[in-house]
């Protein structure tokens, strides 16, 4: 097992993803240490599954909302935890199987590295992803990208990510959204607002199918309606916000040598 960390943990949120959670947990512990797991409201006997496990494996903890409040709020509760107990960071993976739990010390090793910066996870699909949701994900890329005047995000939906905890946490704090789907992408963009630059590594993704333990609560009704309400939002509060993005952007540039 990993030496145990101070300033950074793994942070996963879980809701209703069956025995698939048990084996990410195992395997984000043969990797790191402490892992933290946020069961939101889950009503598949995994929490209890959960607590067991860490009953005896002292980094391993376990909080369990008593009803599904979505992914945001989850991820929230642990950020919060996390300030208080003193750690500065926290890499966020699902627990569907779908995240490398093997790049997490290199994506620990970048954030230590870079602490003002969020590193995100850049995927590379394979076979297995639908063809829907990649094509759909590049309009959202593409929001994005104008959102934070080319910051530089390589993807804003992955959600393998190490996180500054305090800025986060601020960030979440002044306002409502964000709660559920639409976290990872609100998380980046609002991230990049306050000056947090992104760092991109490249992670595979896998699309799990069901006989392999493949779990999705992703709805392409519902959650698309929802990402294009988070992205009208977005646009227009970036308008609102142009005029201090470019007086920022200015101050930054070196100045003009001939």
């Amino acid at each position: 097992m990993a030496t145990p960390s101070r300033t950074h943990l793994v942070l996963i949120p879980s809701y209703n993803t069956g025995a698939k959670v048990y084996e990410t947990v195992r395997e984000a512990r043969a990797q790191w240490c402490p892992v933290w797991v946020v069961v939101d409201g889950s009503n598949d006997g995994t929490a209890e599954g959960l607590q067991r496990m860490a009953q005896d494996d002292a980094g391993l903890r376990v909080w369990v909302l008593p009803r599904n409040q979505g992914k945001g709020s989850a991820v929230l509760h642990g950020l919060k935890a996390a300030q208080a107990a003193g750690f500065t960071h926290a890499l966020t993976m699902d627990a569907d199987g779908q995240h490398p739990a093997a790049l997490i010390p290199s994506f620990m090793q970048a954030s230590m590295r870079r602490p003002e910066a969020m590193i995100l996870g850049k995927p590379v699909f394979d076979a297995s992803a639908p063809l829907l949701r990649v094509r759909g994900r590049r309009i959202s890329n593409g929001w994005t990208d104008l959102e934070t005047l080319g910051a530089g995000v390589g993807d804003s939906l992955y959600g393998f990510r190490v996180y500054p905890v305090a800025a986060l946490v601020a960030v979440m704090a002044r306002q409502p959204w964000m709660r559920r789907f639409d976290f990872d992408t609100e998380a980046v963009v609002r991230l990049a607002w306050r000056g947090v630059k992104p760092v991109n590594i490249d992670a595979p993704v896998k699309y799990l199918k069901p006989e392999e333990g493949g779990v999705s609560h992703f709805r392409y009704g519902r959650d698309n309606v929802l990402l294009t309400w988070m992205h009208t939002r977005l646009v227009l509060e970036f308008v609102l916000r142009l005029p201090v993005l470019l007086l920022r952007r200015g101050l930054r540039r070196p100045p003009f040598q001939p």
